[in-house]
Parts: structure tokens; C-alpha cells; sequence
């Protein structure tokens, strides 16, 4: 479980970043999908990252040092469509720089609205992220604001759509950061996926 979360630095450019080899989990997904408060609530630490009712409020790649162990990295949100054009541009070439160039990244997960029908902007991001062998993981947030029966509607809409062209589903969790669910499962996938790559590395 995650016993420690500090802040480490932000940085402009994955040039930037920490020079670190801990392994490191990325969180990204559509401005205002609710990353800020995810990240908070994994970590149990209500102002770890800043939240806004405001979309586009991340700007930079925030590194966040978990457990001394590991690190957890707040990305820009993508598509703020209130950015003018340069500057959605310059985010766009930042998020790519980082998911292409990082070394330690192990895995990113993408934040996806559960209340919404599957977007393009979203569906564009995952397309592009296999097109270039990226690992991933897909996180649903907001799951309380529906009925169990409407949730798992739109999550079976979602899956049944990506298999459209992915010929199998990446691991994906449900989660809440009003509630705190989906927290045990994300921390054990990401202790999970630790576990074996410091298995491997002993090899």
C-alpha cells in the first residue's frame, strides 16, 4: 500500500524530468476527467495534486516519489479546448516526447469519463499509444455517478468498441475518487507489476 507520497519537481520537457531509473506510472487523460483528485485519492493526500474546476490546470510533467520506491507522474490533460492552438500543439509534442522517450516508464493509465459515450480524442490517444507500443491501462473515473446498470452499459459499450480494433482489451479498473474505489485495485496492480520487474532484474 502507498504509505509515503511527496512531490519531487515539475518539469517543461521529458528532457527535464528526474534522472532516475525507479520504475514510474504516468496519469493522463482528457482535461477535467478528474486526475487530480484520482492521484489525491490513491495517495490519501487530499492537496497532493492541485485540483481546479478548471480544466488545463496541469501544464507540466509533475513527478510525485511514492514509498520511496516508485515514482508517480501527473501529466498535462490533453485536448483543453480552451488553449489556443500553439499551446495545445506544444502540450501535445510534450505528452508525446515523454510516452516515447521516458526510459522508466513502465505504464501509463488513461483516464476515461465512465458517464460519457467513447470520444474520439480518447480513442485517438489509445490508438496512437498501441501504434506505438506503449504500455497501458485504463482507468474509469466517476463511476458513482451512475447506476451500477447504466456503468456497466457504458463500460461494455466502451470495451466492445475498442475490440473493434485491438484484438485484446488492456487491464482496466473502475474507480471513484469521491468514494475511494478502485484505490486497492490500482495500488496492487502497480505493486504487482514492481514485484516482477524487480523479479526480472534479478535475473
Amino acid at each position: 500500500m502507498i504509505t509515503t507520497a511527496s512531490f519531487v519537481t515539475s518539469s517543461p520537457d521529458v528532457a527535464q524530468c528526474p534522472k532516475s531509473t525507479l520504475p514510474e506510472y504516468a496519469f493522463i487523460g482528457r482535461s477535467n476527467v478528474g486526475k487530480s483528485s484520482l492521484i489525491n485519492m490513491l495517495c490519501r493526500q487530499p492537496h497532493l495534486a492541485k485540483t481546479s474546476q478548471k480544466p488545463g490546470k496541469t501544464l507540466l510533467i509533475n513527478h510525485f516519489l511514492i514509498n520511496e520506491k516508485w515514482h508517480l507522474v501527473d501529466l498535462p490533460g490533453y485536448g483543453f479546448a480552451q488553449a489556443g492552438q500553439k499551446q495545445r500543439e506544444a502540450l501535445k509534442r510534450m505528452i508525446e516526447r515523454y510516452c516515447l522517450l521516458r526510459e522508466p516508464l513502465v505504464s501509463l493509465f488513461v483516464l476515461i469519463d465512465s458517464r460519457l459515450e467513447p470520444q474520439p480524442i480518447d480513442l485517438d490517444f489509445i490508438q496512437w499509444l498501441g501504434e506505438n507500443e506503449v504500455p497501458f491501462a485504463i482507468v474509469f473515473t466517476k463511476t458513482d455517478k451512475l447506476t451500477r446498470g447504466k456503468l456497466k452499459q457504458n463500460i461494455d459499450h466502451y470495451q466492445q468498441t475498442l475490440l473493434q480494433t485491438w484484438e485484446e482489451l488492456p487491464p482496466c479498473f473502475l474507480t471513484s475518487a469521491d468514494k475511494g474505489e478502485g484505490r486497492d485495485e490500482l495500488v496492487a496492480y502497480i505493486e504487482k507489476v514492481n514485484e516482477e520487474l524487480g523479479m526480472r532484474n534479478e535475473e
